[in-house]
Parts: structure tokens; C-alpha cells; sequence
């Protein structure tokens, strides 16, 4: 009985260091939690160094695959190449909100929930309903998609001076803004819609290039 019982002490001291992990940090730009080049848990796997990357248009074409399991009117929004994997943000055909954001393995074209408020924040599509005030998820947040950009930029000039952001995307429980150097995508941040945490998507590496497929929800680039 007491092996039983140290052993689930240890199960859930671990589940609280993963989320732990994960966490967004108050007053610090957050690191990633286990998100590293290459993908989840730090992308140490090993590749064959005769793999080719695969194209925009091949991450793209990932995206749909997925898209088409989960049997819902969801649309690829864009597709941002990075230097460590590739970034999609997916919509609902029906309300314009924005759903979801997965990254694509540069190598398996692998497609993957983003680690961070993707999973933590999303009260409708995330792993976590610990942000949720009752009923139907909903994207009418007491924080603004106004006030959001206000915190992002306010945390920006904080701690990584220089660049601005982007109007917010909504999604269900948090916004998501693309920062901006000299005109040119640097990166992304998220805010969120309740408490309005900034979370610093650390996880991506110096941005390459991007492409629009769909795009009739309003604000964001």
C-alpha cells in the first residue's frame, strides 16, 4: 500500500512539473515549455541529414489532411515558415474566429497541435478548460482585441524593445499577435482574453517567409 501511494505521489508531482513547464510566466517572457526546434519535446529525435525540408505548399497541404479528420467547416487562415518548423492558423468557415494553431515538422510534415496558449488557453479546441466561465466556449473575452495589442505591445516594450504588433486574432480564450521588425514578421505572442497574461511563442526560431490560403476574418495582417 505505501509503494502504491509514493507512486502516485511521484505521477502527480511530474504532471505538476509539466505544467509547470507550460505555464506562461508573469513578468518574464516565457521559454517554450518543452517546445524546441524540430518540434514537440525538443525535436531531439535525429534526422537523417539527406532529408529534404518540405515546401510551404507541402505544410499546407498537411494542414488540409488534418483539417479534413476533424469533419468541421475549418479553413487554413496562413502558413508562416520558420526557421525551426512551419506555423498555421486555422478558422471557422461559419463564424470567422480563429480556431486553432498547429505546427508542421519541417522534415515529416508531421501537423501537431502548437504547444502553449494553443493547448493551455483555447477553451474550445485546447487540451485545457481551466480558463472557461461556464456554457459554450465563447471569442467575447472581457479583454479587448484593443486592449490586447495594448498588453502586447506594452510587453514588448518591456522586455524585447524594438519590435510592434500586429492587430489581434481571436481565437476562444486568448488572441494571438504577429510582431513586426522594420515592417518585416519577427514572431508572435498571445494574450489572454481574461487575465491578460502575455505568453511569448519562443518556439519558432528567425522567421523565413509566409503565405495567405483563406483569410475573411477581420483584423490580424
Amino acid at each position: 500500500m505505501k509503494r502504491v501511494y509514493l507512486l502516485a505521489i511521484s505521477m502527480a508531482l511530474v504532471a505538476v512539473l509539466a505544467l509547470a513547464a507550460c505555464s506562461p510566466s508573469r513578468g518574464q517572457p516565457q521559454q517554450g515549455g518543452m517546445m524546441g526546434p524540430g518540434g514537440m519535446m525538443g525535436g531531439w529525435s535525429g534526422y537523417n541529414p539527406n532529408m529534404e525540408q518540405i515546401t510551404i505548399d507541402e505544410a499546407a497541404e498537411a494542414v488540409e489532411r488534418y483539417l479534413g479528420a476533424y469533419g468541421q467547416d475549418l479553413a487554413l487562415v496562413e502558413v508562416m515558415e520558420f526557421a525551426w518548423n512551419f506555423y498555421a492558423e486555422v478558422e471557422e468557415e461559419d463564424t470567422g474566429i480563429h480556431a486553432m494553431e498547429l505546427l508542421i515538422d519541417k522534415y515529416t510534415a508531421l501537423v501537431y497541435p502548437e504547444m502553449g496558449p494553443n493547448m493551455m488557453w483555447n477553451t474550445k479546441y485546447g487540451m485545457m478548460g481551466g480558463y472557461r466561465t461556464g456554457g459554450e466556449p465563447t471569442a467575447n473575452m472581457p479583454i479587448t482585441p484593443e486592449q490586447a495589442k495594448a498588453l502586447a505591445q506594452h510587453f514588448l516594450d518591456t522586455y524585447l524593445p524594438g519590435p510592434t504588433v500586429a492587430d489581434a486574432d481571436t481565437f476562444y480564450g486568448y488572441y494571438t499577435l504577429h510582431t513586426f521588425n522594420d515592417s518585416q514578421v519577427e514572431g508572435m505572442l498571445s494574450v489572454n482574453g481574461y487575465t491578460g497574461a502575455v505568453w511569448y511563442h519562443t518556439w519558432h526560431g528567425p522567421f523565413i517567409g509566409m503565405e495567405e490560403f483563406h483569410n475573411e476574418s477581420e483584423g490580424g495582417h
